[in-house]
C-alpha cells in the first residue's frame, strides 16, 4: 500500500508512477483504491490498461473485503493507493474506512509518502510519530516527495540510523508531471497521449529515484490471507438483459458492482444515451450511472427518441437502477452553471441544477422497509424532488435524510450504491427482472 500522511502528499501521482515503473520493468501489477472512489480505479484501467478495483472497510466486513481482495487480484503484484491521511477514516475521526483499517484487513505492508518540500529533520519526527501509531507494524518503508534527492539520501541515512525503517528514495518536484487525484476524471482518446507522456516522466523519475527491488522485497513480505477463493466457481448463465449506459456522460461504475450482476446471471449490454437512437433489444431493465452529464447537455438534449424510449419503458414499470448522474438524467431538465435549462428524460418530476458546494457528502447507509445497503455521495448539483422512499444515515453522526424513488423495484436517486455491501440488493433486481420479463 502507497499511503501518506495527508491528502495532497502526492500519493497519486507516486502511484501512476510506480505502476508505469513496474510495467516498465516486466512486473505485471493490479491496483486498488482504498475509499468510494470510482476515479483512480477507471484512469488506472483506461490509461495502463490494468485491472482496478475498490476496497473500502466502510462498505464491507473483513472477510467480504478479503474475499474482494483476492477475487480480484490479478497479475504479479498488487498496489493499493491509500486515501486521504493513513489512519484518517469515516469522519476523519474513525479507524474504519481509512488507509490503515484497509491495510490491517489485508495484513499490508505500507510504503508511507512523505511531502517534505520545505522541511529537513522535521520529517524524522512526523515520521516517528506515525510509526509510533503503527500498533500492527505495518509500515515497512518511506518515500520522500518533492525534494531534491540529494537532501532526501541525507535524511533517508538519518532516517534508517534512528528510525530502522526503510529508506527507499526521493522522488523531486516535477513541474507539469504531476498526475492529479481527480484529473478529469473522464479520460477521452485525444488526452491518452498527453497523459502517457507525463506517465513516462513521473516513471522516469521513479525508475531513477526510487529502489523498487526493495519494493518488490516490501510487496513480497505481505502475510499470506486466510482464505480461500474459489476462481473456478461457476456463474449463473445469463437469465436477463440489463442496458448500460456507458460513455463520456455516464462512465461512473464499480467494478465490483459489475462483477456482482453478471455473477447473478445479469448480461450486461452497453448503450450510449449521447449517440445511440433507441435501447438495446430485448432487455428487462437499465442501469444509468453517475458521470458527467452536465458536460454533455446538449448532447443529451436532442437525442429525443433515445429519451422517450427510456421515459416509456419506466411508465411501462421496466426496472431502473439509477445514481447521481443518472438520476438528473430521468428528470425534466437539468441547468448547467449559468443558469440554461436543458429537457431531459422526464421520467422523474423536477428538475436538477448546479448549487456551487458538495451536497451531503460522503458515506451513507440507505435503508427503507426491505433492505439496508451503503453508499456514498459526491455531487456539486442538486435536485427539487430527490424522492423520500428511503432513509439516508450518516455514520457516526445524528444526520439523516429522507431520498430514492424506490418505483416498482427500481432505485433511482443520487447515492452512489456499493453492492457487495449487502448482495440481497442485486439478488432482488434481478428478481423484478425476471418479473418484468419483456413486457
Amino acid at each position: 500500500m502507497l499511503a501518506a500522511t495527508r491528502s495532497g502528499s502526492g500519493k497519486t501521482t507516486i502511484t501512476c508512477g510506480l505502476l508505469a515503473a513496474l510495467k516498465n520493468a516486466g512486473i505485471n501489477p493490479c491496483s486498488f483504491k482504498c475509499g468510494p472512489d470510482y476515479i483512480d480505479p477507471m484512469f488506472h484501467r483506461t490509461v495502463f490498461g490494468i485491472p482496478s478495483g475498490n476496497l473500502d472497510t466502510f462498505f464491507t466486513d473483513d472477510a467480504t473485503t478479503r474475499s474482494l481482495f483476492a477475487s480480484e487480484y490479478d497479475g504479479d503484484i498488487a498496489v493499493i493507493e491509500g486515501v486521504m491521511g493513513l489512519y484518517d477514516g469515516v469522519g476523519g475521526t474513525e479507524e474504519t474506512g481509512s488507509s490503515y483499517d484497509l491495510a490491517r484487513v489485508l495484513q499490508t505492508p505500507i510504503i508511507l509518502i512523505i511531502d517534505a518540500k520545505g522541511a529537513g529533520r522535521s520529517v524524522i519526527a512526523q515520521l516517528k510519530g506515525f510509526l509510533d501509531y503503527d500498533k500492527y507494524n505495518l509500515i515497512k518503508g518511506v518515500i520522500l516527495n518533492r525534494t531534491t534527492p540529494v537532501f532526501g539520501d541525507k535524511l533517508g541515512e538519518l532516517i534508517e540510523a534512528e528510525l530502522s525503517i526503510k529508506y527507499l528514495g526521493t522522488v523531486p518536484q516535477i513541474n507539469d508531471a504531476e498526475i492529479g487525484s481527480r484529473h478529469l476524471g473522464l479520460i477521452i482518446p485525444e488526452e491518452i497521449d498527453e497523459i502517457q507522456n507525463k506517465l513516462s516522466i513521473v516513471a522516469n523519475k521513479i525508475e531513477q529515484n526510487i529502489n523498487l527491488s526493495e519494493v518488490k522485497i516490501i510487496a513480497d513480505s505481505a502475510s499470506k490471507l486466510d482464505i480461500i477463493e474459489d476462481r473456478n466457481e461457476v456463474k449463473e448463465n445469463p437469465v436477463v438483459r440489463l442496458a448500460v449506459a456507458r460513455d463520456e456522460a455516464f462512465c461512473f461504475y464499480y467494478r465490483e458492482n459489475i462483477k456482482l450482476l453478471s455473477d447473478a446471471g445479469v448480461e450486461l449490454i452497453d448503450f450510449s444515451p449521447i449517440r445511440d437512437h433507441d435501447l438495446p433489444d430485448d432487455i428487462q431493465g437499465i442501469l444509468i450511472g453517475g458521470g458527467y452529464p452536465e458536460n454533455y447537455l446538449s448532447d443529451l438534449s436532442v437525442n429525443t427518441n433515445l429519451k422517450s424510449q427510456i421515459k416509456k419503458a419506466i411508465e411501462n414499470k421496466m426496472p431502473v437502477l439509477a445514481e447521481c448522474g443518472g438520476f438528473m438524467y430521468l428528470t425534466e431538465s437539468i441547468s448547467d452553471k449559468d443558469g440554461k435549462s436543458f429537457p431531459m428524460v422526464g421520467a422523474i418530476k423536477g428538475e436538477a441544477s448546479f448549487v456551487g458546494k458538495l451536497v451531503r457528502f460522503g458515506y451513507v447507509t440507505l435503508s427503507d422497509n426491505d433492505i439496508s445497503i451503503k453508499g456514498h455521495e459526491f455531487h456539486y448539483y442538486d435536485t427539487d424532488n430527490n424522492g423520500n422512499d428511503c432513509i439516508a444515515r450518516k455514520p457516526k453522526s445524528d444526520r439523516q435524510w429522507s431520498c430514492i424513488h424506490k418505483i416498482d423495484g427500481s432505485y433511482i436517486g443520487f447515492p452512489h450504491l456499493y453492492y457487495p455491501s449487502n448482495p440481497d440488493f442485486v439478488k432482488n433486481f434481478v428478481e423484478v427482472m425476471k418479473k418484468y420479463g419483456g413486457h
